[in-house]
């Protein structure tokens, strides 16, 4: 998909700040070296857990959240039930079981990806989330741009 950037709407100038949370080493590697291949991609931390995912969250506010689901300490929708939802980042769900996919959804997650996935399923998770993150990115500057200009038209 690296060589696809162009087509999906990255234009050189912000990366996505990403951040993965996943207690299996080997899972957040596989994620790590799958988004180091994007170039609109910019991994700005990584997490074991969920108590240390609802601090780098508020840490780093990225704007795409990789989030295993089952995690000892705190599963991942109890990281998304600690996050202002003002301030959660579009979520891709990775998992190992199915039976997530459901509230998933619920949750608003972009995208689920079922442990093992493949490159191309990835591609495609990457790729709605991305397209989520453009939306939102598109629609605060819109949404400021609005604001900005209530705040003039008085001013002349």
């Amino acid at each position: 998909m690296a060589s696809e950037a162009g087509a999906w709407g990255w234009d050189g100038m912000e990366r996505i700040r990403t951040l993965i949370v996943d207690d299996e080493r080997p899972a957040r590697r596989r994620l790590r070296e799958l988004l180091q291949r994007e170039p609109a991609i910019d991994v700005v931390g990584e997490g074991r857990g969920g108590r240390e995912a609802v601090a780098l969250i508020r840490a780093h506010r990225p704007q795409l959240l990789f989030l295993d689901i089952q995690m000892a300490d705190l599963d991942g929708f109890g990281v998304l039930d600690a996050i202002e939802p003002a301030h959660r980042p579009v979520i891709v769900v990775v998992t190992a079981s199915d039976r997530h996919a459901h509230r998933a959804v619920e949750a608003q997650a972009a995208a689920c990806l079922l442990k093992p996935y493949s490159d191309q399923r990835f591609e495609a998770a990457l790729l709605r989330a991305c397209d989520c993150v453009r939306a939102r990115t598109a629609s605060a500057l819109s949404s400021t741009d609005t604001t900005s200009t209530r705040g003039t038209k008085g001013a002349s």
